[in-house]
């Protein structure tokens, strides 16, 4: 059989997937893992590695053998993954040093207090694009220098390498320590908090206010290019070609490649972006400035975005923590089974509130509580707050673009959740839809790939690829759809301040 496929390798927040798709964004074959979530201590969150690594190459198997491919089957493979995740490891013997800092953890609030004493919340961001908080890389991999034996002096003599997630997979898939590929690409380092959003460069300035050893950095890369060969067994051979952080491959596999286009995925958290083209456009809304991604000779392209850090994972802390039901699915069944909400509001506040408030002191907390309430009540309360904290980050993306959004591309794992999708366009008032492709992340990172290698010829070839599954119309009335979102923002309001200045930050 002739070459004809495109691997993605979409290694996420809970599982990792390898995921082959034909010429025309087809899957042809997938396979998923999920990976343990560890908790050492509240406010930390950790993924092992080297699970990771493991559960990559298995699924990568899985996913060929379940199609009888092989990796002379495929033009290339792309990489998407989970950001702002930071590990450091040996490079000699590959192992790493401390297990990765997921994006969600907090254990360097600490740290974001010390650094915002001199200038505040938005010291950096003129450059970075970023406010000060504990999601980024760099004040995770501080603390990792600060508090693990030996890691700073490995850094500082180039022995010990620093990464996101796609930066170890790249690594270990090119060699590993017989000549492994330690590069990221501009997507993904500009999660870091360490580059320079107009040069696309490491700021030396940065490294040094957050000492940050050069040696241990990455090399920057365009999010389409090819890299080098995959040597791991699966994939023996296959060109690396691509390789994009997870929301901006999402990004790219909504097709939003002119500005004004945007997307918001719906998975762990939300994440809704919007393409501003060439142009670097600062917040003043409280959003993110970031790279959406680059083609190789090509200038960078950037976006607006807001990062809402707790979406889908309340659905799993319903399940996992109360125990209100057994599977994800049964939510919306239960959230159906009342009219309404019962005036309960739910603020999942549990890592402090991101876009467009960014607000660490901030806790969760469940508002409008009587006797009334059921746990059917509290179910949909809490799949309307991500409707909710989408609306509170489109309103702030349009203030600062200047742009109305006409409608919403949506997709990510609870986009299969039909009423949270009309209540998302109730609250918006603007049509919701979901594409007949909802795992668009891996799709993104499997276009650049193809771009790269020529498999795709332009994005015309990939715009004819997108079609439209289900659209919600809203159905609202606006005095309606006012009165809740007051009562939202009051119950946001009562989540500030309860963590204190001095007090140890808790999730």
């Amino acid at each position: 059989m002739s070459k004809e496929y495109i691997g993605a390798i979409d290694q996420g927040t809970t599982s990792t997937r390898f995921m082959v798709f034909d010429r025309e964004g087809k899957v042809i074959s997938s396979a998923q893992k999920e990976h343990r979530q560890i908790y050492p201590q509240p406010g930390w969150v950790e993924h092992d590695p080297l699970e990771i690594i493991d559960n990559s190459n298995e699924v990568i198997g899985a996913a060929l053998a379940r199609a009888k491919l092989s990796p002379e089957n495929l033009i290339a493979v792309g990489i998407t993954n989970q950001r702002e995740t930071t590990l450091l490891w040996d490079r000699h013997s590959g192992k790493p040093l401390c297990n990765a800092l997921v994006w969600m953890d907090t254990r360097n609030d600490e740290l974001v207090q010390r650094y915002a004493q001199n200038g505040g919340q938005d010291r950096f961001r003129s450059r970075t694009g970023l406010p000060l908080a504990t999601y980024f890389s760099a004040l995770k991999l501080a603390w990792i220098l600060e508090q693990v034996p030996g890691a700073r002096q490995a850094a500082e003599r180039g022995d010990a390498l620093f990464g996101n997630i796609n930066t170890w997979l790249a690594w270990q898939m090119t060699g590993g320590p017989k000549g492994g590929l330690h590069i990221t690409d501009v997507s993904n380092a500009s999660r870091t908090m360490l580059m320079d959003l107009a040069s696309c460069q490491w700021d030396a300035d940065l490294l040094a206010e957050f000492r940050i050893p050069p040696a241990c950095l990455p090399e920057i890369r365009p999010s389409a290019m090819v890299y080098g060969e995959l040597c791991c067994a699966p994939l023996r051979g296959t060109p690396l070609a691509g390789m994009l952080g997870d929301q901006q491959a999402a990004l790219f596999g909504q097709t939003c490649f002119r500005p004004g286009g945007a997307k918001n995925t719906y998975g762990t958290g939300s994440f809704l972006l919007m393409n501003t083209g060439n142009k670097l456009v600062h917040s003043a809304a409280g959003l993110l400035s970031t790279i959406a991604y680059q083609i190789q000779g090509e200038a960078p392209v950037y976006a607006l975005e807001g990062a809402i850090a707790i979406t889908g994972a309340l659905v799993q802390w319903l399940r996992d923590n109360l125990r209100l039901f057994d599977v994800a699915g049964q939510i919306e069944p239960l959230a159906r089974s009342v009219a309404d909400n019962g005036d309960v509001y739910f603020v999942p506040a549990f890592s402090g509130l991101y876009a467009p408030y960014w607000r660490d002191d901030a806790r969760g907390v469940i508002a409008g509580l009587t006797r009334f309430a059921t746990k059917a009540h509290i179910a949909r309360a809490a799949l309307e707050s991500t409707a909710y904290q989408v609306r509170d980050v489109v309103e702030a993306m349009e203030q600062d673009s200047g742009i109305a959004l006409s409608r919403l591309r949506c997709d990510g794992g609870m986009v299969v959740n039909e009423l949270l999708m009309q209540f998302q366009a109730d609250m918006l008032g603007k049509p919701v839809l979901r594409p007949r492709m909802i795992e668009t992340t891996a799709l993104g990172s499997a276009y650049a790939a193809g771009l790269a290698t020529g498999y795709w010829q332009n994005f015309q070839d990939l715009e004819a690829n997108w079609g439209i599954d289900r659209e919600w119309q809203p159905a609202l009335a606006e005095g309606e759809r006012a009165r809740l979102y007051h009562s939202w923002k009051k119950a946001v309001a009562r989540s500030f301040g309860w963590v204190e200045q001095g007090e140890r930050h808790v999730n």
